[in-house]
C-alpha cells in the first residue's frame, strides 16, 4: 500500500519526531510508514487521518494486484 505521509508531513513543516509524539508511536514508525516498509492499523490512520484533516483514502492508496 503507497502512502503521502511523507509529502503531507514535508508540505506542514512537521518533524517524523513530532509526528510520531503526536500518534503516540515511534519515529521509527512512522519512518516505516513513509517507507512503505509497514501497513498502520486502523486506528493509527483514523489518527493520522484526523491529525492531517483529510481521509484515510487521501492519504494511504492502496493498490490491488493485478493477477
Amino acid at each position: 500500500m503507497k502512502n503521502r505521509l511523507e509529502e503531507l508531513r514535508k508540505a506542514r513543516g512537521i518533524k517524523q519526531e513530532e509526528l510520531a509524539d503526536a500518534m503516540e508511536v515511534s519515529r521509527q514508525t512512522i519512518g516505516s510508514l513513509e517507507n512503505g516498509r509497514y501497513n498502520p492499523s486502523i486506528l493509527l490512520a483514523f489518527k493520522l487521518a484526523k491529525y492531517f484533516g483529510m481521509s484515510i483514502e487521501d492519504i494511504f492508496i492502496y493498490e490491488e494486484d493485478s493477477e
